[in-house]
């Protein structure tokens, strides 16, 4: 198929269906629900979504991170402290991530404000991370342009040596953020293009939930 024949392309989604009387009363919850669902149906990576930030410029930028925990508060992520992402979420933590789980037809969107968290946290959380993990994040000045691969080789090889023996501690650049959600809609496919859109929004310390058109 060539790029002029994509529009061929077709599926009609029939796997489920939802009802805004039906679903849970807070977003975290229903998060929660999807979210084993997921887990039980063994989806590749199903914590994988897509974040996506604000350059200075007011350029949008996305990209693929992984979810390492959620709870009431939010929803957390790790990465280096001085990537690009983390400089456009220290400027402004409007962001939104979004998970396309495409074996059971659901998409997740969530709109909130990123912030660091604890340096406990993200301790705990590296101390659980495997050895060539915890070196590479010593090793990779994420988001800057290198010499070459040859270049980072031998950095990494440099961090194994130096941390060869007893525990590897946390760099002071990297650690996690915690995403507080203002929106989270629940996306449904449904046959003839006609999905189910749920939209959980906080006001005054509530959440609103309402139907969207698709």
């Amino acid at each position: 198929m060539t790029g002029d024949e994509i529009y061929q392309l077709r599926k009609d989604y029939t796997l489920n269906s939802m009802n805004e009387n039906e679903v849970a009363k807070d977003p975290l919850t229903q998060f929660r629900l999807w979210w084993e669902e997921a887990e039980r149906s063994q989806i590749l990576e199903h914590n994988a979504m897509i974040l996506s930030t604000v350059t200075p410029e007011g350029m949008p930028e996305a990209r693929t991170v992984l979810l390492k925990a959620f709870n009431d508060k939010g929803f957390v992520f790790f990465t280096n402290y001085n990537s690009a992402k983390s400089a456009q979420l220290d400027a402004n933590g409007k962001c939104s991530l979004l998970f396309f789980w495409k074996e059971l037809e659901r998409q997740v969107r969530i709109n909130g404000v990123a912030e660091r968290i604890s340096a406990a946290e993200s301790i705990a959380y590296f101390d659980s991370r495997p050895k060539g993990s915890q070196i590479g994040a010593w090793a990779s000045p994420q988001s800057m342009a290198v010499a070459g691969k040859s270049w980072l080789k031998e950095t990494y090889q440099y961090y194994a040596e130096r941390f060869s023996h007893g525990k590897i501690p946390k760099p002071p650049h990297w650690g996690g953020y915690r995403v507080t959600p203002q929106k989270i809609e629940f996306w449904q496919g449904r046959p003839s293009r006609m999905h189910d859109r749920i939209l959980y929004s906080a006001e005054n310390n509530e959440w609103k939930i309402s139907r969207l058109a698709p």
